[in-house]
């Protein structure tokens, strides 16, 4: 799996468990099924998917059925047909039970978000121009989400503040120019390469005369980004970036922009139609 290092995954699944299920449990469960019973389930793709998130999903049933057997059918990043069987279980009806709807919910957004970013991946291939994420998370989901957008074919941009300088409008203003503020960043001596965010064509001879490593080009046209591809002359890196589409990424791409990025892949992407089908086995 190729979440980061760094990323605590039981504390995740702890922590998403207890809000599921509170401080008694799954009562119905406990109530209506024998303690002692056992299920076998499969996990189903109900909709032609990209996977992401499989194995964080398993991670759920494990927590509660130590003894869990699970056998992985796809991975994350697989391209899955409708019908497809995920994965294959066999354990305690209870814990089951319990951990279903944590898992769903979990590998149901992810893969949501990695079909999504594969069709946006998909609509620049051939052109040269990546597709890169954002920060546009939602709160606390932002290592998950952005380990979907890779299963989906982006490359990973800024996962926080501390990873790059990016001088966007708000700074710049604050700054009094784009030039100023570069030459404010430069100056800092972070070691981290300074972005700037332009959104005029004459803000681009000043922000490289000042030093810029990178220039984010924010809601301009693809007339706007051919003059800013000439402009630049490839002295540095050119992002594009600002209300892209499905519709419109591929026309942004053959501007020659180098990177193209898009909130759209983690910030509104709809979960994918993922089932747990179960049947009844003797314990």
């Amino acid at each position: 799996m190729a979440l980061p290092d760094d990323f605590d995954l039981a504390e995740f699944v702890q922590r998403v468990l207890a809000e599921d299920l509170g401080s008694g449990g799954d009562v119905t469960s406990n109530a209506t099924i024998a303690e002692d019973a056992r299920f076998t389930a499969q996990m189903n793709a109900r909709e032609q998917l990209v996977l992401a998130g499989v194995e964080v999903a398993s991670a759920f049933f494990r927590a509660l059925d130590r003894k869990v057997e699970i056998e992985l059918l796809s991975g994350d990043g697989d391209r899955v047909e409708h019908g497809a069987t995920l994965m294959r279980l066999s354990g305690n009806a209870r814990a089951m039970l319990a951990a279903e709807r944590s898992a769903l919910n979990t590998l149901q957004h992810l893969s949501g978000v990695a079909t999504l970013t594969r069709q946006y991946a998909d609509a620049i291939s051939g052109t040269g121009t990546v597709l890169l994420d954002t920060r546009k998370t939602l709160p606390g989901l932002r290592v998950l989400e952005k380990f979907a957008a890779r299963m989906g074919g982006a490359q990973n941009h800024r996962m926080r503040l501390d990873n790059g300088v990016l001088i966007k409008d708000n700074h710049v203003a604050v700054c009094g120019g784009v030039a100023e503020g570069v030459r404010r960043a430069k100056a800092a001596n972070t070691g981290l390469q300074v972005q700037v965010e332009v959104d005029r064509i004459d803000q681009i001879e000043p922000a490289l005369a000042a030093g810029a490593d990178w220039l984010l080009l924010d809601n301009m046209d693809p007339a706007q980004l051919r003059e800013a591809v000439r402009v630049a002359s490839g002295r540095v890196p050119l992002e594009a970036s600002g209300g892209v589409t499905l519709e419109t990424i591929a026309f942004l791409a053959e501007t020659g922009v180098d990177f193209i990025s898009v909130g759209r892949i983690t910030q509104s992407a709809p979960a994918v139609d993922i089932g747990l089908d179960y049947s009844f086995q003797q314990a």
